[in-house]
């Protein structure tokens, strides 16, 4: 079972109805039990830095996840959720994050209008099997107005918004998108597909509209 960690905050609908897609048994739950017994763990996407990781702690559960990474249990974070890997975030002050990847959440820089909101282009710069079947030039869609100053090790593939920045990254079981995968169409539920196969599911998107679609 793939639990979505439910911290009140986050677009939990729509990341569930993508899952559904790959056909993954998901529960969306807050409770730390749960989330210890769980195949995989989604933290969800939408909000600010710190009142996601205020709220995290305040329901108890760094320690699950934390649990689930010395594990070796996927767990992959999703434009915020993303973002609370890393060490620390700059939005609105220095905020402490769950220190699982390298690296700081910084700001976009001025120059290009912020948040950045829409359909950009994915990069490979690994191989992985997150991205298996995603080619360079492949969109997705954004919506943020930071980004993660990441170690380059962790990057799995970047984009181009006035400066390169990750948008997929990974260190063992920990994996991220900036981007929204469950509002990217084809492309978005192509990598919904990989994750659930990394987690040892069962995958049912057709694998030819994810690899040859571009963009709406």
């Amino acid at each position: 079972m793939i639990a979505i960690v439910d911290y009140g905050l986050g677009n939990l609908g729509s990341v569930t109805k993508g899952f559904r897609h790959s056909g993954a048994g998901t529960r969306l739950t807050g409770d730390p039990d749960e989330l210890r017994s769980a195949s995989a763990l989604v933290l969800p996407g939408d909000g600010a830095f710190g009142a996601t990781m205020d709220e995290i702690r305040r329901r108890g559960l760094v320690s699950p996840i934390e649990d689930a990474v010395a594990r070796g249990v996927p767990v992959l974070g999703i434009c915020i959720g993303m973002q609370v890997l890393f060490e620390e975030s700059e939005e609105h002050g220095r905020h402490v994050g769950l220190g699982l990847l390298p690296g700081r959440v910084r700001r976009l820089p001025a120059g290009r209008p912020v948040p950045h909101m829409g359909w950009n282009v994915l990069r490979p710069r690994r191989v992985h099997p997150l991205l298996d079947g995603i080619a360079s030039g492949d969109y997705v869609y954004f919506v943020h107005s930071y980004y993660c100053e990441a170690a380059p090790a962790v990057v799995l593939a970047d984009t181009d918004y006035g400066l390169d920045f990750p948008a997929v990254v990974g260190r063992g079981s920990v994996l991220g998108m900036q981007f929204h995968p469950e509002k990217s169409q084809a492309v978005g539920l192509r990598l919904l597909d990989n994750f659930v196969r990394l987690c040892g599911g069962k995958a049912t998107v057709t694998e030819t509209a994810a690899v040859t679609e571009r963009r709406p």
